[in-house]
């Protein structure tokens, strides 16, 4: 009788062991059609990618600089133009 408890116990450790194989790779297989769903999401919604987002805050920063240093010079040519009249 022990040796057919023990045959018992081993097949139904080899059925868990399969079926923890199976339940992790479903995860998985569930894990990437998530996430190729969510990229196709949001290629669809025409969302920008951080590198394009980072380019033109960069572009922004740098016309806004531009602006402020033309408008100061403005200012002082103003000025300049005011003390001769």
């Amino acid at each position: 009788m022990t040796q057919t408890n023990n045959r018992i116990m081993d097949e139904f450790a080899r059925l868990m062991t399969d079926a923890a194989g199976a339940a992790q790779g479903l995860k998985k297989e569930v894990e990437t059609i998530v996430r190729s769903q969510g990229e196709r999401i949001l290629r669809d919604m025409d969302v920008v990618s951080r590198e394009e987002f980072e380019a033109v805050k960069a572009m922004a920063e740098k016309a806004r600089a531009e602006n402020e240093r033309l408008e100061a010079r403005i200012q002082a040519l103003e000025a300049g133009a005011g003390a001769r009249v």
